[in-house]
């Protein structure tokens, strides 16, 4: 049986523009889900209000570090209205169609978005009012502007209207303002940023494009005017490689900046029991959508290419994981091992692959990813070889069902779960370059 591609092979190689271009979108949506796999547990802990708070620290934290990575990536470093709209466009905060910012630049220090449909509106309002104005005041306030900052210090996005919605059916689901106030105070980096910013995630290097992709049929920078019909399309596929690695560190670093919002709060026991069932959560609805969207079989085969592109196991450089193939006919399995690398490296141990090497109840985190899409799939742990830190055997078993866990349930109340995305776009042409100022 031939072996996989152990890492750091990329897990991008050989694949098409199409495919690419589809991953994308659904990183995108899987690091929204974060989210909506971790704040019910929040609810569960500490209410509403310990819920709220730990939400806006957690994205305060994490935002305006991503936010700068992808600037870097594609070309869009500066400090105007223009550049904070592009940066809002490959945020995991706002995946395109499940949350469909529409944005409007007047010039390079006012401009206005609003959101045609909010797909995190329709999980919350049938919650009630409280759950609303926790989510569109409380938390949007603050997190807004730290996402602005990592633009231009002295940038405020203010709400023209926003829910509860009056009258219930109101559209757009909101609109804000984008204003930079020369004169304003600059509002300072976010401590929850300083904080992840420490991290190891922090410091992987920027994401290069996969060997071997095709660079002309795209672009590769976003460097000309916003596009508010952007679709990902638009770039190269070896772009997107390096977009698809980044967007998938966007998730751990969110993961990271729950893990220490909850440990300051309550502690590190709470704080990796809530992140293993998070990870249980997002993992096993992630191995549902990439499956559907790459058309895999619910047989090894298909776990093996799952497993290769999950956004968990993602990006190489940060995590260190190692699949393989062994044995034949009933001694068929999968193998996955994870190496020294820098999710394990926190000296805290909160990171979502610290959690699954260490913790022995973080088998379920595998389990789940593996379950939902091969509910006789049995995940048991190895003993490591060579330099692995932590191994695992992944094997069907006919006699053996795994009931889809708890976590998954409660992260498919999110319509996300089940959302399709409708806006798929052709490759095009690299436009020419905005000559130099």
């Amino acid at each position: 049986m031939p072996s996989l591609a152990p890492s750091p092979a990329s897990p991008w190689a050989g694949r098409t523009h199409d495919e690419l271009a589809e991953l994308t979108r659904e990183l995108l949506l899987a690091g929204h889900l974060i989210d909506r796999a971790g704040m019910p547990l929040l609810v569960e802990q500490y209410g509403m209000e310990g819920m709220r708070d730990t939400a806006i620290a957690e994205w305060m934290g994490a935002s305006p570090i991503y936010t700068k990575r992808m600037q870097q990536l594609l070309g869009f470093e500066g400090d105007d209205v223009e550049t904070i709209f592009k940066g809002m466009q490959f945020d995991i905060g706002a995946p395109p169609e499940f949350m469909d910012f529409r944005y409007r630049v007047h010039d390079a220090t006012h401009g206005e978005f609003w959101l045609d449909h909010c797909g995190a509106l329709m999980d919350v309002e049938p919650m009630g009012e409280e759950f609303v104005f926790a989510m569109c005041h409380d938390i949007e306030d603050p997190t807004f502007d730290a996402t602005a900052v990592a633009t231009n210090a002295r940038a405020q996005v203010r709400p023209i209207h926003r829910p509860p919605r009056t009258p219930a059916d109101r559209h757009p689901h909101c609109a804000w303002t984008v204003t930079i106030v020369a004169d304003a105070d600059p509002l300072p980096t976010p401590r929850e940023a300083e904080l992840v910013g420490a991290s190891q995630a922090a410091a992987v290097p920027l994401a290069t494009p996969a060997p071997g992709l095709a660079t002309d049929d795209g672009d590769d920078r976003y460097d000309g005017p916003v596009e508010p019909d952007l679709v990902v399309e638009r770039f190269s596929s070896a772009t997107l490689s390096a977009v698809l690695d980044e967007v998938a560190l966007q998730g751990h670093l969110l993961s990271r900046s729950y893990l220490l919002q909850v440990a300051d709060r309550s502690g590190g026991d709470l704080a990796a029991a809530l992140g293993i069932r998070q990870a249980a959560g997002v993992g096993g609805v992630a191995t549902k959508r990439l499956a559907a969207a790459l058309g895999l079989p619910t047989d090894l085969d298909g776990l093996a290419a799952v497993l290769a592109v999950h956004p968990l196991l993602l990006p190489r450089s940060y995590v260190d994981v190692r699949l393989g193939r062994a044995g034949d006919g009933p001694d068929d399995h999968l193998t996955l091992a994870l190496g020294p690398c820098p999710a394990l490296d926190e000296p805290d141990g909160l990171t979502w692959l610290a959690l699954i090497a260490e913790h022995d109840a973080a088998n379920a985190v595998l389990t789940s990813v593996t379950a939902c899409l091969t509910p006789h799939a049995v995940v048991e742990r190895a003993e490591p070889t060579g330099d692995a830190v932590a191994a695992w055997t992944i094997r069907v078993d006919t006699d053996a069902a795994t009931p889809e866990p708890p976590e998954v349930e409660l992260t498919e109340i999110s319509t996300g779960a089940a959302f399709r995305f409708q806006r798929r776009g052709t490759p095009v042409a690299a436009p020419a370059r905005r000559s130099p100022a």
